[in-house]
């Protein structure tokens, strides 16, 4: 405790220490294990890849195997199962933004004593089991599913909907998982933004939809890009969603990282794999830190 007193910035430094330890036990750690095992080569054995390091006569021997990240950048089926995942990833969350900023809207214009009531019902699915959730969605949309019966029985559809095992079953499945994760940040914005000058904006005459468009979504535009984001990033790397709901079609570089791990035991492609997946990510983040940085400096 006298520590603490004798250096004021010792108890942030403090702080912020347990986080970043986290981070680093947990997660960087890790992230050289793949990187080291992607510049490996296959091999029978445990584990099922070379060494890199190896000691001979004296004479430290270090081998990396480029040809993983080479085979990555010329085969086609890994170049459109990238863009496929990027596809599907930036159409669920525009979709999730398209859905998520209106009720996150609501809830923030709502009055405060049933705004915790509409936050807990954003919330609920949370409290259940997410691959239960997920197969709940099979029994919904399969042909002979709960839609399709609701459907034909009151006269709108003919014929069952062949939903199940499409990419429409994935975005209806991945919007339905990470909707909450965009109408959280979003609404921690809107619900403190000064309503006073939205009142000014009316005073000088403009209208509810210019108000919304020049004032309300510039306002909300760092919950929107920090709500899209914890949408995005884990929506690429998806695999229970498109393994469950698509079909054989839908490619997900989620579905090509467990092939590689499980089915052909070739761990030095599935961390290369893993390693380009984790450069895209990187990208949207580093370009939201920049955006983050220079909004910070106007101010």
């Amino acid at each position: 405790m006298k520590w603490l007193s004798d250096h004021p910035g010792g108890a942030r430094r403090l702080a912020i220490a347990g986080p970043y330890l986290w981070l680093l036990l947990f997660f960087f750690v890790p992230f050289l294990l793949v990187v080291k095992i992607s510049f490996a080569d296959q091999e029978m054995g445990v584990p099922p890849y070379t060494r890199l390091l190896e000691w001979s006569e004296g004479v430290l021997h270090l081998t990396l195997q480029f040809g993983h990240y080479a085979f990555l950048l010329s085969d086609s089926l890994y170049i459109a199962t990238y863009l496929s995942s990027l596809k599907i990833a930036a159409i669920s969350t525009l979709l999730c933004l398209l859905l998520g900023y209106p009720l996150a809207y609501q809830i923030a214009r709502t009055d405060p004593a049933r705004r915790n009531v509409l936050l807990m019902a954003v919330m609920l699915p949370f409290w259940t089991s997410f691959l239960i959730r997920v197969y709940a969605w099979i029994g919904i949309l399969k042909n002979n599913g709960l839609l399709n019966q609701f459907l034909l029985s009151i006269g709108l559809i003919h014929t069952p909907l062949e939903l199940y095992h499409t990419n429409w079953a994935v975005y209806i499945g991945m919007v339905y998982s990470y909707l909450p994760f965009l109408v959280m940040p979003l609404y921690a914005h809107l619900v403190k933004m000064d309503r006073s000058v939205l009142e000014a904006a009316y005073d000088l005459g403009a209208r509810p939809w210019k108000a919304f468009w020049q004032i309300t979504v510039p306002l909300s535009r760092n919950g929107i890009i920090a709500g899209c984001l914890l949408v995005f990033i884990p929506s690429v790397g998806e695999y229970v969603i498109p393994g469950l709901l698509g079909g054989a079609d839908t490619l997900m570089i989620g579905r090509v990282m467990w092939d590689e791990f499980f089915s052909n035991a070739d761990w030095p492609m599935a961390s290369a794999v893993t390693c380009a997946m984790v450069l895209l990510l990187l990208v949207p983040m580093v370009l939201f830190q920049h955006f983050q940085g220079r909004e910070s400096l106007r101010k």
